[in-house]
């Protein structure tokens, strides 16, 4: 059974190992064996909430293994499985006998149609869209049109972010607007399927969230931010319920990206005396994506039409006390579409 697929990983495998073959293979979960004895489903859940908790990426991923997963039997019916896979919305679904061997394995995609969606409450929070900046990086293409109608296949980057917040049931979108607007709304406009925008404009260039502060009194509940060049392959209520449940006022979604050094790393101590030496390490760090989670009342911590970043947003919060969580995705699920390299990189796949 374990020579017949490819989405697994050894249970002394390192947590970053178990990322990125997720990236590698595309999926979402591993099966974990020891040796030919299947251990458990590791999902990028129980990564995301591994990071979140701070755990070391070089543990084991034994040390995180949720060992109260569901799981199907043999003696199950597919109807039973079927119901399980889609109350538990499991991109896969093992079947493990009595003895707690691995005996096959469902995945979604065998059981439902593929446009079939996994059941889940949605949630109706309201969308900015930053989409006011000249596209510099994506010249010259950005001297005719404004950077959030780059294609992207058939529809724009614009589009796809768009749907992918409505597909959670967000339907009321805020766009930040002042480089080729009139081009802007005008595709817009002119589409078959209609988004319910409210178009906001900065007469000034703002920075990355002070136009924010033209919708002071407008939002009164939870918002998302998002950068109009960012694609992020990740199911953004999770990032809602981590900001609800941790009381957060801003959520940052991060991706956990790597650097290899090519060489041997080298500490020393005290008088030039080695402390320790690794040979080609590498070195994990929190990037930011461009994507935000805010609380309404941090509208008035941003001054009125003024430029300011969200790093300086995020200062002023910390600087009060208040909370700012971190809701990590995998490198290869965040796609910056901002710069020909990656454009390239993105459409090539």
């Amino acid at each position: 059974m374990k020579e017949n697929i490819t989405n697994i990983i050894d249970s002394q495998d390192s947590i970053f190992t178990a990322l990125s073959k997720m990236d590698k293979e595309g999926v979402k979960s591993l099966l974990v064996f020891s040796g030919n004895i299947f251990e458990a489903l590791l999902t990028i859940g129980d990564i995301q909430r591994a990071i979140i908790r701070n755990v070391d990426l070089k543990l084991p991923v034994c040390e995180i293994l949720d060992k109260n997963k569901v799981y199907a039997n043999p003696t199950d019916n597919i109807q039973t499985i079927k119901n399980k896979v889609y109350r538990l919305r499991a991109e896969c679904m093992p079947i493990v006998n009595d003895q707690g061997e691995l005996v096959d394995i469902y995945y979604w995609k065998d059981l439902f149609d593929v446009n079939q969606t996994h059941a889940r409450e949605k949630i109706n929070l309201p969308v900015i869209i930053m989409a006011g900046g000249k596209g510099t990086r994506l010249k010259p293409i950005t001297n005719i049109i404004p950077k959030p109608l780059i294609p992207l296949g058939e529809k724009t980057i614009l589009e796809l972010i768009l749907d992918q917040f409505e597909e959670i049931g967000c339907s009321r979108f805020f766009m930040s607007v002042n480089y080729k607007f009139d081009i802007l709304k005008y595709y817009l406009d002119n589409l078959e399927k209609k988004y319910n925008i409210n178009f906001f404009k900065e007469e000034k260039p703002l920075g990355t969230i002070g136009s924010v502060s033209l919708l002071k009194n407008i939002l009164t509940e939870p918002f998302f931010v998002s950068n109009c060049d960012i694609i992020i392959d990740q199911d953004f209520r999770d990032v809602y319920e981590y900001h609800k449940n941790n009381k957060n006022l801003i959520t940052l979604v991060t991706a956990v990206k790597s650097y290899s050094i090519p060489y041997g790393v080298i500490e020393t101590g005290e008088g030039g005396i080695l402390s320790s030496m690794s040979e080609k390490p590498n070195i994990t760090y929190m990037i930011n994506t461009g994507v935000y989670l805010l609380e309404p009342s941090l509208i008035e911590e941003i001054p009125y039409n003024t430029f300011f970043h969200i790093t300086d947003l995020i200062e002023k919060v910390r600087n009060k006390g208040g909370q700012i969580g971190c809701f990590p995705v995998s490198e290869k699920s965040w796609k910056d579409i901002g710069d020909w390299k990656e454009y390239f990189k993105y459409i090539a796949k």
